[in-house]
């Protein structure tokens, strides 16, 4: 094998790496350039700067991003459909009556937690929370004290699954860079999930109640009108929906372990079928289908239609945006930026998923956005991991959860989310500093924490 060389050292090309990251945070921030437009911009300009071949260039970038949509764009529009169609149907409602009936009002706030930790699994951050807000204030009001009581352990829920399970586009992206199995992601990262949330997102959402007492805001302080005529969803028929894809990737992930314990012929087509049947986009394809077959009792096959489509168009910003991470990934690599940031990293000995948490953690804070810190990283580590040998199925996902761990934290004033929940809340930014981005910062310090443990183990 022949040895890559190229234009520049080591030194040259992190630099010129350093000047790239800096130039898309003062397109992102400063100039207010859209960051699928800066990430364009800033990977053409690198390809240019590190001499990647004049007719090398396009083909590059568009190798990068194509390759990352291929991954991402069908699992989120899946997922966004799934969302959708339980948000329209009234399932989140029924998720929380049914949770809040069970566990009693003095565990309201738990309820609401389980049931946004359910519904997060197919649904975006923002559009869950915007979702639940309305059911939060509801139960807020009826049963008293401060709303973040009641907002934080929901928010909380919302704000991990994002971060760290598929089908969100974070984790699915970082998946797809670093070679990660998205199925054994998947339960990876629901298990490190329940114990951030539950710490993080629960216990400090009912710390956060006690001693800031936020008043509901006055703009949800009236009574929803609801259709007389339509007819939710039953609270087992919810649950199937929400469980149907973890059963089904599990047909992928659990006849993998028999087959190579030996319990099962590798070469069975029925074991091949049934594995097929369990990788996440026919899970979520098959998902969304036996959705609308049970929701079009209730609803005619155009207005189904309606909300299929409704559903895509404000995701395709986040699929564009993670596909530019993807195409940034591709350039840092041709260029050998990547592998001389693995050298560098490699040689002050940091452990890599220290290394993860870190470069993510440092993206995060510079320009706010998750998706962008998440997939950026994944580029950036994507040698690194490469030149690291023995590294398990569990090594790389639990480096990812590490990624997105850093993604979460210091959540701040460049941060879309920061500005939604203290809006919602009618919160002042002192007030949404001292509560959602502390929130924000324990979900992923802990995240990483859980994951950093399980690689030890492991």
């Amino acid at each position: 094998m022949t040895e890559t060389t190229y234009a520049y050292g080591a030194g040259t090309l992190l630099g010129i790496a350093a000047a790239a990251v800096i130039l898309l945070l003062v397109l992102i921030m400063r100039f207010r350039v859209h960051a699928f437009l800066a990430l364009t911009l800033v990977s053409v300009v690198v390809a240019i700067a590190t001499k990647v071949p004049f007719d090398k260039i396009v083909p590059t970038i568009l190798s990068g991003f194509g390759s990352t949509l291929a991954g991402v764009a069908l699992l989120v529009g899946l997922g966004a459909m799934i969302g959708r169609l339980l948000e329209v149907s009234g399932g989140a409602k029924v998720l929380a009556d049914t949770l809040i009936n069970k566990f009693g009002s003095q565990r309201a706030p738990f309820a609401l937690g389980v049931a946004s930790l359910l519904f997060g699994f197919p649904i975006f951050f923002d559009a869950g929370l915007v979702v639940m807000l309305p059911i939060i204030f509801s139960v807020a009001k009826q049963f008293g004290g401060s709303t973040l009581k009641y907002a934080f352990p929901a928010a909380g829920a919302f704000a991990v699954m994002h971060a760290l399970v598929p089908p969100h586009p974070g984790p699915v992206a970082a998946s797809e860079l670093l070679g990660a199995n998205i199925g054994l992601l998947v339960f990876v990262g629901l298990i490190i999930a329940l114990p951030t949330w539950y710490l993080g997102g629960y216990l400090y959402g009912q710390y956060a109640g006690k001693k800031f007492d936020i008043k509901l805001p006055s703009s949800f302080l009236g009574e929803v009108q609801q259709d007389a005529n339509h007819q939710p969803p039953s609270f087992g028929l919810v649950l199937t929906i929400l469980l149907m894809p973890l059963v089904l990737i599990f047909l992928d992930t659990g006849l993998n372990t028999a087959t190579v314990m030996g319990w099962v012929s590798a070469d069975s087509t029925v074991v091949n079928f049934l594995r097929m049947l369990g990788k996440t986009p026919i899970a979520l394809l098959i998902t969304v289908f036996f959705s609308l077959w049970v929701f079009s009792g209730r609803n005619s096959l155009s207005h189904l239609e309606k909300i299929c489509d409704g559903a895509l168009g404000p995701i395709c910003g986040i699929i564009l945006v993670t596909g530019a991470g993807g195409m940034f990934g591709g350039v840092l690599r041709a260029s050998g930026i990547g592998d001389a940031l693995a050298g560098v990293l490699s040689d002050t000995g940091m452990p890599l998923i220290v290394a993860a948490f870190v470069i993510s953690t440092a993206l995060r804070v510079a320009q706010g956005s998750a998706t962008v810190a998440l997939t950026t990283t994944a580029a950036l580590v994507a040698p690194m991991v490469q030149a690291t040998t023995g590294l398990s199925e569990f090594d790389l996902c639990f480096i990812v959860i590490a990624i997105a761990g850093g993604a979460t934290v210091l959540s701040h004033v460049n941060d879309s989310g920061f500005w939604l929940v203290g809006r919602f809340l009618e919160m002042d930014e002192k007030t949404t500093l001292k509560t959602w981005t502390v929130m924000e910062t324990l979900l992923g310090s802990l995240a990483f924490i859980f994951a950093a443990i399980g690689s030890l183990i492991l």
